[in-house]
């Protein structure tokens, strides 16, 4: 009993930890500056024919202040708005995904100007009068809208020596993905070498609509097959304290944020520099490679692929790793089966309300032998209470004496006073997998449950569901076997206020897991509780 007691209270220490931490990032929120002029960092081509540029070699340069027109593109899933100017993809609403503040707006990914993210993709070729993302392009019309299965935007740029360059933009029907590529056509009498860049470019600031109180993951992230999936925070990018892999043939390059990715994925297993910097307000995250050398009268070609969507355990169809922007923390490998688990079942009953209630019914049948067992040995200490308060008064000056009586005791009884541990250490790594589950899976945004609760991502805003949680914690005390130690008891008496209060900030998925768990936890206890009881009762008849 006091180690399932610990256990409880290391759980309720490590979430008043989290909450405060939230609090103090409520109360001292980053200052947002507004950024008038986008600056960007352009890597610098190295000259060499077989070799990638260096991103190492970057200079600053600040776009120009005057501004193309802008093409508008509405897909299935997609509202763009590409910048004519760099060919810059400058704005960017998901059509399936509300908005995290206002529900009516659909919700903005890319976005450029005063009071935005200045959240933006750009690409650009490195070479002697290359155009680049401060290069002004031409475009055949101002709107386009996807019909069939696929959408491109052509966009052109002529350039000095007899070289023409056309920017590529090919949206997709039912995708999140853009292709965004380079057509170069070599009308001059040399070989032309040249490399081409990959970036994205934003503010530090959290995004609105997140938890204050929970915080989430803004950064980049680079996956390599080797290296495999590492975030790079912008904290470290001001440090310069950055481990990724600087160079690779393989992998590719994101941005991340709550439940939503934004990544550029080479095709081709050609060898590629990524590079992440700082520049005034805004963070960079990019990739260079090299564009195969195109003859004298002929053309060529560079493909990348721009994820741009939601966070997915299924785009790993997409691209290797890329299914690693869920983030589940360290539990991951219990996380994803429990989330699988509860898709299937959101699958069947179209509700994750119902599917979340439906699966901690199932945990709660794959536990119950070790919590019967549990339930069991409490009900026992209920029973030799009596006996273990006479010990401790007869050995009150005496330890050794006293633990010795007590496992005497225990073992006449035939009491496993461990027995209530192991299903609650069992339970906390399956409660925090399923916190992440709940708090990273972008299915759960404003997935709506009953009545009042419309976003089980979000923390229930009556505050009903916790307020039952702490009645069903109450509850559940009461079968609980009261402490000897008065410490004891009173912080027993006191944790179901204080999970109350803590679960307010929790996402309210979690907090309906929580209270079916203790009522299921409630009904079993007392039937075994009652059954040990009266067995008890019987053997003394």
């Amino acid at each position: 009993m006091d180690f399932q007691r610990l256990f409880l209270f290391i759980i309720f220490s490590f979430s008043l930890m989290m909450v405060w931490d939230g609090w103090q990032r409520y109360q001292h929120p980053q200052v947002e500056q507004q950024v008038a002029t986008v600056k960007a960092e352009l890597p610098v081509a190295s000259g060499k024919s077989d070799d990638v540029a260096s991103a190492t070699t970057i200079v600053q340069q600040t776009v120009k202040t005057e501004s193309g027109k802008i093409i508008k593109v509405k897909t299935d899933f997609l509202e763009a708005q590409i910048n004519t100017l760099g060919g810059d993809i400058q704005h960017l609403d998901f059509l399936k995904h509300a908005d995290g503040e206002d529900k009516s707006k659909h919700f903005v990914l890319f976005e450029k100007g005063p009071n935005t993210h200045n959240y933006i993709a750009q690409s650009g070729l490195l070479g002697a009068g290359l155009p680049n993302h401060t290069s002004l392009f031409s475009a055949e019309k101002d709107d386009y809208v996807l019909t069939g299965d696929q959408l491109q935007v052509r966009l052109t740029a002529a350039t000095a020596n007899g070289i023409t360059v056309a920017k590529l933009l090919t949206f997709h029907k039912d995708s999140y993905v853009v292709d965004v590529a380079y057509e170069i056509q070599n009308n001059t009498a040399v070989a032309l070498t040249s490399s081409a860049y990959y970036q994205f470019v934003r503010d530090g600031i959290d995004p609105a609509g997140g938890s204050k109180m929970v915080p989430t993951f803004t950064g980049a992230a680079v996956y390599t097959d080797k290296e495999k999936f590492q975030k790079v925070s912008f904290s470290d990018i001001d440090k310069k304290k950055v481990s990724y892999p600087k160079e690779s043939d393989n992998g590719w390059i994101a941005m991340l944020q709550h439940y939503f990715v934004a990544a550029w994925i080479p095709k081709d297993t050609s060898k590629r520099e990524y590079f992440t910097k700082k520049n005034g307000d805004l963070y960079t995250a990019g990739v260079v490679l090299p564009v195969p050398a195109i003859a004298p009268g002929q053309k060529g070609i560079i493909n990348v692929a721009l994820y741009a969507g939601p966070t997915e355990s299924r785009l790993n169809a997409i691209a290797p790793g890329l299914g690693l922007t869920v983030d589940y923390g360290w539990l991951t490998v219990v996380a994803t089966p429990i989330f699988w688990t509860l898709r299937f079942i959101e699958g069947i009953v179209h509700n994750w309300g119902v599917a979340i209630i439906i699966l901690t019914l199932l945990i709660k049948l794959l536990f119950f032998p070790l919590s019967a067992a549990s339930y069991r040995s409490m009900a026992k200490m209920r029973q030799v209470a009596p006996k273990l308060e006479k010990l401790k008064q007869q050995h009150a000056n005496d330890r050794e004496k006293l633990n010795k009586a007590m496992m005497e005791l225990y073992k006449t009884e035939k009491i496993n006073p461990l027995g209530g541990c192991l299903p609650v250490v069992i339970q906390i790594p399956v409660f925090i997998a399923l916190y992440w589950s709940i708090l990273a899976s972008v299915e759960m945004r404003n997935a709506p449950f009953i009545g009042w609760i419309t976003d089980l991502s979000a923390a229930d805003p009556y505050y009903v569901l916790p307020l039952l949680m702490g009645i069903s914690m109450f509850v559940q005390s009461r079968l609980n076997p009261t402490p000897a130690d008065p410490m004891q008891a009173q912080i027993m008496k006191i944790m179901p206020i204080a999970f109350s209060v803590v679960f307010f900030f929790f996402p309210a998925g979690l907090v309906l897991y929580s209270i079916v768990n203790n009522g299921l936890s409630i009904a079993q206890q007392w039937y075994i509780t009652r059954s040990v009881e009266v067995a008890g009762a019987a053997a003394k008849r």
